[in-house]
């Protein structure tokens, strides 16, 4: 799997076990769900500039912790294995969202930004969370793949 991490601003401080708690997550996932021959790029970044992304293409004035752009978009999951190289797309993950919602979920920050790398690459494997049922259906999914990784709450 190629994995691409930068970090916007350029100056952030990312440590390397911060790096390589992101490359662990989606490596797992891609093991799990046979999207090992993908692309995905990551950008680790602040507030401000989830938020100015998260206005723009959500139209949410607000910063939020993950932003999903798949290169595709599907209406159901699907197998991404077989079809070969495969950009899966871009996720972005606001590191100051990350250190405040480990603190307000009583857990550690590496657990967290390992959790929003998961769920953000649930979403560009197709899977959603705007229906009961879907959201049920992503979050069990979450579960596999956070014991996979040995991640528990």
């Amino acid at each position: 799997m190629e994995i691409e991490i930068r970090t916007e601003p350029e100056t952030l401080a990312v440590s390397e076990e911060e790096m390589a708690a992101v490359r662990r997550a989606i490596l797992t996932v891609g093991r799990l769900y046979d999207a090992e021959k993908t692309e995905v790029s990551v950008t680790l970044t602040d507030d401000a500039h989830i938020h100015v992304l998260n206005r723009a293409y959500r139209s949410v004035d607000r910063p939020t912790d993950v932003l999903s752009f798949a290169l595709t978009e599907s209406e159901e999951p699907e197998i991404v294995g077989g079809r070969g190289d495969e950009v899966l797309g871009d996720l972005v993950i606001s590191l100051e969202r990350v250190a405040a919602q480990a603190d307000e979920y009583g857990h550690s920050p590496l657990r967290e930004l390992s959790f929003l790398t998961v769920h953000g690459m649930l979403h560009l494997l197709g899977y959603d969370h705007m229906e009961e049922a879907d959201r049920r259906e992503m979050e069990e999914e979450q579960r596999i793949v956070m014991g996979e990784l040995g991640i528990s709450r």
